[in-house]
């Protein structure tokens, strides 16, 4: 059986029985996140089911951006994108930026990525295409931390993000769930 069966089995025997709180009587819940709130994570499948509640985040409470590495690319990239459409549109007033130990994007390269590809048979023009960006991307990140740090201070200087918002920048353990304050975005607001 394939994957999209398995998961489409699954979700009809969810709708037999769902929870209340993930259904029309779910009154509390919208698209507006009440803690105000954008948390820009990676998309390791650890975070899930695990990332929020250890921060105590619930359903409804965050508008949650999941990317590989969560970083972000450019002064308008699909982070960014979603950031605007939260701020201005949802009514979030903080960002956090949390990265993860044990990183798989510490160990991805750009020739590693492009040697996937060829062998997956993308052609070689389309990544030329991107290979610059592709380098910028997948090379520089080494070091978790230092991603945070480097994703907190260009969402910081973006001059589309309003300089009022805050932006911080945390570290979570997969196994743990301890969460470490790399960043506290307070104390570099404006005066």
């Amino acid at each position: 059986m394939a994957i999209l069966d398995d998961l489409l089995k699954a979700n009809e025997a969810f709708c037999e029985n769902p929870p209340v709180d993930y259904t029309q009587e779910d009154v509390k819940s919208s698209k507006l996140p009440q803690k105000q709130l954008a948390i820009i994570t990676c998309m390791d499948t650890r975070l899930v089911n695990f990332l929020e509640p250890a921060l105590g985040i619930a359903r409804g409470e965050a508008k949650v951006i999941k990317t590989a590495g969560n970083g972000v690319t450019g002064v308008f990239d699909g982070t960014i994108r979603s950031l605007l459409v939260c701020i201005y549109e949802l009514g979030i007033k903080e960002i956090i930026v949390i990265g993860h130990h044990e990183c798989g994007m510490a160990k991805t390269t750009s020739e590693g990525l492009t040697k996937a590809m060829l062998s997956r048979g993308v052609a070689p023009e389309a990544i030329h295409m991107i290979s610059k960006e592709l380098k910028e991307w997948a090379d520089e990140f080494q070091h978790p931390e230092q991603n945070v740090e480097d994703t907190v201070d260009q969402i910081r200087m973006n001059p589309l993000i309003p300089k009022d918002v805050p932006v911080h920048g945390l570290m979570f353990h997969p196994r743990s769930g301890k969460i470490d304050t790399i960043i506290n975005g307070y104390e570099h607001m404006p005066k």
